[in-house]
């Protein structure tokens, strides 16, 4: 059974959610405070985390950004608000849905479902397509499909998922413009919950690691009012 994190600092809300979910055959955690669920997102492996958005030290969006930079555990924000901004946000940071307090413990684990049922689809579509190959672009970036592994010229640049995906289906289809919206359908998968801002930030971080100046970019070019396209280097 999966394995989740719970992030909240309302202890009856954690103590409630672990009982249940431990029910149903989930093992689980628990955090208090931002900085305590970034440090156990980084010792242990997760198959889900559900994050609250007003968490002590550092904010349930400061938590998600975190963890995007080394991992791709999927993740459900909570919050109290049930402000579209907050939504939003948490979407646009790396999350890959949200719930509103109040809420069922039923809807909770509904959520927690789907989620896992979308991230396994989108594993399998991966391994289905992988290549035998390792393919070379433009000069000095080296993309190792087999590895999941990107080099410019000897050093490594660590991308998470979502980046290496994003970069592997321009870099194959060098030239041809992707609007977000398909970008959003091929990478996320149609029934992703975000909007094509999610495009649009993992855009911007995988031009602050691959270009030197990312407000130049050589490689990942925007074509204005249509979408993104990948760029060779003679």
């Amino acid at each position: 059974m999966a394995k989740v994190l719970i992030v909240d600092d309302e202890k009856l809300i954690v103590k409630g959610l672990r009982f249940s979910l431990q029910q149903d055959g989930y093992e689980t955690d628990c955090a208090y405070d931002g900085e305590e669920a970034v440090a156990m997102a980084k010792n242990s492996v997760y198959d889900i985390i559900l994050l609250d958005v007003m968490l002590p030290k550092l904010s349930g969006l400061e938590v998600c950004q975190q963890i995007r930079e080394f991992s791709d555990v999927p993740i459900i924000m909570v919050t109290a608000r049930g402000e579209d901004l907050d939504k939003i946000l948490g979407l646009d940071y790396g999350a890959d849905d949200y719930i509103t307090k109040p809420f069922n413990v039923l809807e909770v684990k509904a959520r927690i479902k789907a989620v896992l049922r979308r991230s396994a689809r989108q594993s399998s579509a991966v391994s289905e397509k992988a290549v035998k190959i390792n393919e070379l672009v433009g000069g000095d970036l080296l993309l190792d499909v087999d590895n999941r592994r990107l080099y410019i010229g000897e050093r490594e640049v660590n991308l998470t998922s979502k980046e290496f995906e994003l970069l592997e289906l321009l870099v194959r289809n060098p030239g041809k413009v992707y609007s977000r919206e398909k970008l959003l359908s091929d990478v996320w998968g149609a029934d992703f919950p975000g909007d094509v801002r999610t495009v649009d930030v993992h855009i911007r971080r995988l031009r602050e690691k691959i270009e030197t100046n990312p407000s130049e970019p050589l490689y990942v070019q925007t074509k204005w009012g249509i979408g993104y396209y990948f760029r060779t280097q003679s």
